[in-house]
């Protein structure tokens, strides 16, 4: 089997300017021809001080990484931008990673990514995270420390808004009384969720066992958190087959101003498969610098990924 590849819209600045958006909706064409499975944006609402403290990458063609970015970085909204590839494309899965939950009302995000759902006619995927810039949540006022427990919330919230109306819920962070909400998402129970992060703590697995579609790690889960989420979803009843295992390339960079070479970069996918990793990232700032050639990239990426299948 093919493994399933997402090109990362986000974070392509060496490519594009943060401005030029329509050439991200151009790229998820491209790569919809090409044969990709997803596209991934990723989100951030407004940048601060800590966004840099551990010093801006080298290689701006790395990914953004906790502490290692420039303040400047754009971030356009995800859920916008994706509405806009959701309707110049038929077939790709949307992929709103990152999505800073607890910075929402969990009703109006439901909205938000609801009305997305049905627009893309079930091809949205969503990521809700609680992300790591204080800065990031103080110029928003909502408590950092909480992040963990407002995001447990919205997840209950979101998943009987999906099943029924009128939904109550009484909470510690909200709270409301026999509310409609109509249209729901596409899909009974609502748009896949992915739920990753850069370690398997106990509330991403206990968020994976009870609502996940997919575990998406921040880098290469160890064999011991494989185990533990196998064990946890059988625990519940679930079988971790269920889960779709993303991955991703490994870019290595000669230096601070090259690209990195694909073939390298793809060489892991073979180990990740044989973990049970069938969708794979590839970010294509990191393998070109000329805008006109991304589609040029997601073919050869394809041409590779049929290669290791075979």
């Amino acid at each position: 089997m093919t493994p399933r590849m997402l090109l990362i819209l986000s974070e392509n600045w060496t490519l594009t300017s943060g401005r030029d958006l329509p050439t991200l909706v151009r790229w998820a064409r491209e790569a919809e021809d090409a044969g990709f499975d997803a596209v991934m944006i990723s989100e951030h609402v407004v940048l601060g001080e800590d966004a840099c403290d551990k010093g801006v990458m080298g290689n701006p063609r790395e990914y953004a990484m906790p502490g290692n970015q420039d303040p400047l970085t754009p971030w356009p909204n995800s859920l916008i931008l994706l509405s806009a590839i959701a309707s110049a494309t038929t077939r790709i899965r949307l992929v709103a990673g990152a999505i800073l939950a607890p910075l929402r009302h969990p009703l109006l995000l439901a909205r938000e990514i609801g009305t997305l759902d049905l627009i893309s006619e079930g091809r949205l995927v969503v990521q809700p995270t609680v992300s790591w810039s204080r800065d990031e949540y103080a110029a928003l006022g909502v408590p950092f420390e909480r992040r963990g427990a407002i995001l447990d919330e919205q997840l209950a919230i979101m998943d009987l808004l999906w099943r029924r109306s009128p939904v109550g819920f009484r909470g510690e962070f909200f709270s409301f009384e026999d509310v409609y909400f109509e249209p729901k998402a596409y899909r009974p129970d609502g748009p896949r969720m992915w739920f990753g992060g850069q370690r398997l703590h106990e509330p991403l697995l206990r968020r994976l066992v009870r609502y996940g579609h997919g575990f998406h790690p921040l880098g290469q889960p160890s064999r011991d958190d494989l185990r533990r989420l196998g064990e946890a979803m059988a625990a519940a009843g679930r079988d971790i087959a269920e889960l779709e295992m993303i991955g991703g390339t490994r870019a290595v960079f000669p230096d601070d101003t090259s690209c990195a070479d694909l073939g390298a970069a793809m060489a892991p996918i073979a180990e990740q498969i044989a973990q049970g990793f069938g969708t794979f990232c590839v970010k294509p700032g990191q393998f070109t610098d000329d805008p006109n050639g991304v589609g040029a990239l997601c073919r050869e990426v394809m041409r590779r990924a049929e290669a290791l299948a075979s």
